[in-house]
């Protein structure tokens, strides 16, 4: 395999990772709109949700530049 292959398969990881993640926000906004009460224990999740993800993000990024430059 090329790495430019390589690296395009692993930034794929990276689209699935935004979808994810909005997938998170529309989950946390609908919680708050059903219980405006629970909006700081609903805000704190997702933000640790959206940390989580994001950091999946940026392994595979990690990986895309390692596939392109190591080789």
């Amino acid at each position: 395999m090329s790495s430019a292959f390589c690296a395009a398969l692993a930034m794929m990881s990276g689209m699935a990772n935004a979808i994810g993640e909005a997938m998170v926000c529309v989950a946390s906004i609908n919680g708050i709109s059903r219980n405006p009460e629970g909006y700081s224990k609903i805000r704190t999740t997702m933000i640790l949700g959206c940390a989580l993800v994001e950091t999946t993000a940026i392994y595979a990024l990690l990986v895309a530049i390692l596939c392109l430059f190591i080789n």
